[in-house]
């Protein structure tokens, strides 16, 4: 498996560091109880990172997978990997993220992160299409999703659920955040239920990600 990805020079460093959260998270409300905290630049040195992960001899098994579209079976389009509850972590920046993070949210939250999820977008190619985290307790519970990215930033959108038939995302434009080279962003309150968000393709020349997903127990 072969890579590129766009260096940032606020990303260099020689040993990956997380910074501080406490102080530094900026919260957006939504509507419907949802929101989605951002912090920039959360993991310095995480160029570093994404390049263990992405290289063809890393930890990470990388797979791809198929699956049914209407009346044929297609690829999705990114590389995936997941980690359950008590799996180790392919890097220990990865493991010192969860610990900071379940640390920092547990009194909202009530519970550690217990799982993480990769997905590898190669380039503007990959993508994710509209979705909220509903398999599990995220179809009727609050709950937090806690994304880290490296590598090239990419688009991450968000928009309201359809509430019913003909209506696209409740008509609004959709919010947009571009993360990658470390930044975090989480969501939570309703969000997973209330709101649905989606990595779009792009025809300009970008640079692979990863998207690193830390969710609680039972939330898929």
């Amino acid at each position: 498996m072969s890579v590129s990805v766009q260096e940032s020079l606020l990303d260099a460093c020689e040993e990956p560091e997380l910074g501080r959260l406490e102080g530094s998270v900026r919260r957006t409300p939504l509507a419907h109880g949802a929101w989605v905290d951002l912090r920039p630049g959360w993991l310095a040195g995480s160029g570093a990172v994404f390049a263990r992960l992405a290289a063809a001899d890393g930890p990470v098994s990388w797979r791809a997978e198929r699956r049914q579209m209407y009346d044929r079976v297609v690829a999705v389009p990114r590389l995936l990997c997941f980690y359950g509850e008590g799996a180790p972590l392919p890097d220990p920046a990865l493991t010192a993220a969860r610990d900071a993070l379940s640390a920092y949210y547990r009194p909202e939250l009530g519970e550690p992160f217990r799982t993480a999820g990769l997905c590898l977008y190669r380039d503007g190619r990959d993508s994710v299409a509209w979705h909220g985290d509903t398999i599990g307790r995220g179809k009727t519970q609050d709950t937090m999703v806690a994304i880290l990215s490296l590598g090239t930033p990419r688009p991450l959108l968000l928009r309201p659920r359809a509430k019913g038939a003909g209506e696209a995302g409740g008509g609004s434009r959709p919010l947009r955040f571009e993360v990658g080279h470390g930044d975090l962003l989480v969501m939570g309150g309703s969000c997973q239920r209330t709101w649905e968000h989606a990595i779009p393709k792009t025809s300009q020349a970008v640079g692979a990600r990863i998207s690193v997903q830390f969710r609680p127990r039972g939330v898929r």
